[in-house]
C-alpha cells in the first residue's frame, strides 16, 4: 500500500489499520514504546539494523497517524522524546491478538518442519 492511502477515508477498516503499522519497523517500535517513552538513539539501539533515517521516517509517520507523541525539550544539545498516544496504545491493544495468532501459526510451522518427510 502507498503511504496516501493512509487518510484514504473509502477503506475497510482492517486496511485502515494495515496502512498504518505496514513497514518493516512499526510494529517493533509500538511494541518498544508500550513500555514506556524512549529517546532515538535508545529505540536506535533497542532496533537493530533500523537505520536512524528510516526511524526518523517511521517515527514521524506513525506521530502523523497520530500513534506516537513526539516531545521536544528546550535544553542544550535538544532533548527529543517519544512515547505512545492513547490512540496508539489502543492499537497495540488490538494488535496483541493477532500476535498470538502469529505465533500459534509460527508454532505450527515449527511443528510441521520437525516432521520428517
Amino acid at each position: 500500500m502507498r503511504r496516501s492511502r493512509a487518510r484514504d477515508t473509502e477503506v475497510c477498516g482492517v486496511t485502515a489499520a494495515i496502512v498504518v503499522i505496514e513497514g518493516k519497523w512499526k510494529t517493533l517500535l509500538l511494541w518498544i514504546l508500550e513500555s514506556g517513552p524512549y529517546r532515538p538513539g535508545e529505540l536506535l539501539r533497542k532496533v537493530p539494523g533500523i537505520s536512524e533515517k528510516v526511524l526518523t521516517q517511521a517515527l514521524r509517520e506513525m506521530e502523523s497517524d497520530g500513534l506516537v507523541h513526539r516531545e521536544v525539550y528546550d535544553v542544550v544539545p535538544p532533548k527529543t522524546v517519544y512515547s505512545l498516544t492513547p490512540f496508539g496504545r489502543e492499537l497495540s491493544e488490538a494488535l496483541a491478538p493477532l500476535s498470538e495468532w502469529g505465533h500459534r501459526r509460527l508454532d505450527r510451522l515449527t511443528e510441521e518442519q520437525a516432521v520428517p518427510s
